[in-house]
């Protein structure tokens, strides 16, 4: 009998959660995404120790304030970890505009037209690359304007139908809905544990995938942020599924048959959905203390983590 990892890749693109080669390297996934926390994660793998040390050196060489080369160092580093993950994988690999941008448009786009012209610097096509991108009003929005420049992007951070419906709208190419977070604050709120298909994260990506296969939306839904391999196993046919590296390992230890839990041709109740203008985006919201909680909870942490990759460089910068 096949593990559940290989029967979960004859259905669905499996993409590795993590910045890790030496994961990637064994796991093989199709696309990998990272994020703040992740690329901090990152820096400090043996595997990665060059590219960390090129993009400090490089730092050193730079004239001008100290903050803004430990930005160009920061920048510097997402893309050529990015860069390296390209090599690993046939498919794309997700750079994360700063936290700190996540509520202004323009400077998500000029981040993300920066990011790409980085990337083609090093002969890597855009079509290799996600924009990841946080899903607040004006992230969905810096998106619309990217996706119309032929950017696609990756918007993360997305625990509600309104969220997933305003991309949808704004054309966007992938979204990332939050399992496990989701899970963690119906279980801490209500005092339950969850299985299977009454787990609240998995029925918020159903919800979120037959809203968008009954209405021919072309945009790709990948569940994000999984806590077990019964939250995987219950969304089994997603369109992609990014899994941390302990979890996919558990798959592919792990023998049993994976019955298909979604599909385009069944995809059960497709819900009535919220409207995408700006009031019934930033009202839905507000009624859902779940998704307010946690979209805010997530920029803090990935902030915080990009605070703390900062003083890392600048420590790295300080060193003689």
């Amino acid at each position: 009998m096949t593990s559940l990892l290989d029967q979960l890749r004859t259905m669905t693109v499996v993409v590795a959660d993590t910045g890790d080669i030496g994961a990637i390297e064994k796991l093989k996934p199709v696309d990998c995404t990272t994020n703040p926390s992740l690329l901090l994660k990152a820096a400090s793998m043996e595997g990665l120790a060059p590219i960390v040390d090129e993009a400090v050196a490089w730092g050193k060489k730079q004239g001008g304030e100290t903050e803004d080369i430990v930005q160009a160092v920061a920048d510097r580093l997402a893309v050529s970890v990015g860069a390296e993950l390209t090599k690993l994988v046939p498919g794309r690999v997700s750079t994360e505009v700063d936290a700190n941008l996540s509520f202004n448009t323009d400077r998500t786009v000029e981040k993300a037209r920066a990011i790409i012209r980085a990337y083609d610097e090093r002969g890597i096509a855009r079509d290799r690359v996600l924009i990841k991108i946080a899903s607040t009003w004006e992230g969905i929005q810096a998106a619309r304007v990217l996706q119309r420049e032929g950017v696609d992007c990756n918007l993360t951070l997305l625990f509600s139908l309104v969220q997933a419906m305003a991309c949808a709208d704004a054309g966007v190419f992938l979204i990332s809905p939050f399992v496990g977070r989701i899970t963690d604050w119906y279980a801490k709120a209500e005092g339950k544990t969850y299985t299977g298909a009454e787990d609240p994260g998995v029925q918020s990506v159903r919800a979120i995938y037959a809203a968008y296969k009954a209405r021919g939306i072309k945009t790709v839904v990948m569940g994000a942020s999984f806590r077990n391999i019964g939250q995987i196993q219950a969304l089994a046919g997603c369109d992609r599924l990014t899994i941390s590296p302990k979890l996919l390992e558990e798959l592919a230890a792990t023998e049993g048959h994976l019955p298909r839990a979604l599909s385009p041709e069944s995809y059960g109740e497709a819900l009535e959905v919220p409207a995408t203008d700006e009031f019934s985006f930033r009202w839905e919201m507000n009624e859902s203390a779940m998704a307010t909680e946690k979209l805010a909870e997530g920029i803090r942490q990935f902030g915080s983590d990009l605070r703390a990759l900062h003083a890392l460089i600048r420590d790295r910068l300080a060193r003689g």
